[in-house]
């Protein structure tokens, strides 16, 4: 007999729906990646957008020649991250969240529509655990 409860053989397990999205866009607009206020406020809305829970945003602004703006918020749901290069005009973002009730595509393509790249790219990972 099994020790834990719910858990015999054929019984419904929850499971991890892990949905990863991340990519790269080149070619972005300097005025907005630069602006670590706005980066801040987009990076709110786009986890909004996701259906993920906003717990703590934190944002770090970097000058210099290769300077840029990080923004990197926790959601409940594990984490959108945002960094600029503003000497290369490029810009990374990844885009995590767990449950079946949030949309990691929706937070890129608002990240993406911002800071308007020249060209981008994109991948996806599903980062699910399936129950045993």
């Amino acid at each position: 007999m099994n020790e834990h409860k719910g858990e015999e053989e054929g019984s419904n397990r929850d499971t991890i729906v892990g949905k990863h999205v991340y990519g790269n866009l080149y070619g972005i607009d300097k005025d907005v990646a630069s602006n670590e206020e706005l980066m801040k406020s987009i990076i709110v809305k786009a986890v909004k957008a996701s259906g993920a829970t906003l717990y703590e945003v934190h944002s770090w602004k970097f000058e210099g020649k290769k300077g840029g703006v990080s923004v990197i918020a926790l959601v409940l749901e594990s984490h959108v991250a945002v960094h600029t290069w503003l000497e290369y005009d490029y810009a990374t973002v990844d885009v995590y969240t767990c449950g079946s009730h949030t949309d990691p595509w929706k937070a890129f393509n608002i990240v993406k529509e911002v800071l308007k790249p020249k060209y981008y790219t994109i991948h996806y990972a599903d980062r699910s655990q399936l129950p045993l």
